[in-house]
């Protein structure tokens, strides 16, 4: 059985679950308590248990002090069981992308395959469980525009301004 957290942020409300082997789903700020629970359902095929725990917590602290521009990396287990080796692959390629820094798919697709892959790395990024701290925002079309985001277009915009990056697209 997963645990899970929500609470609220200056962005909203927020919900991370873990297993027993480390955080394995964020949601990300939404208007609405219910709209995180939905998602954290939904993100894991399945019901969680509300509850605290010390590494709860530390994700809690860590998220709170990055949307407050405070903290630029993280430091707490993950699961990423949930997905395919490849997505795998991409989640911890997505992890070396400093904060501050973007990236393109086909810069991922070259590290996991080769450049023929950037549409598979495409679907991997959206299909992202742990979005801030697997940093899918940092991720770009190859021509410099703003590219897609499983949790909204103005979630990266915000997110990518908070890093500094987002005056470095074409078209923010």
């Amino acid at each position: 059985m997963r645990r899970a957290m929500i609470f609220k942020s200056p962005w909203g409300w927020v919900g991370i679950s873990e297993t027993a082997k480390g955080i394995d789903a964020i949601v990300l700020p939404k208007r609405s308590k219910q709209a995180i629970e939905f998602g954290l359902r939904t993100m894991a095929g399945g019901p969680f248990e509300p509850g605290e725990s010390p590494r709860l917590e530390a994700a809690r602290c860590q998220l709170l002090d990055y949307l407050a521009g405070k903290q630029n990396g993280f430091d707490i287990p993950l699961d990423l069981s949930r997905g395919t080796a490849f997505q795998r692959r991409v989640w911890r390629t997505l992890q070396r992308v400093p904060f501050g820094k973007l990236r393109s798919y086909q810069w991922i697709a070259s590290r996991v395959g080769g450049r023929r892959y950037a549409r598979a790395v495409g679907n991997a990024v959206g299909a992202n469980p742990l979005p801030i701290v697997v940093p899918c925002h940092r991720i770009v079309a190859q021509d410099a525009s703003l590219g897609g985001f499983s949790c909204g277009l103005p979630m990266k915009r915000k997110l990518l301004t908070l890093e500094g990056t987002l005056s470095m697209l074409k078209s923010g």
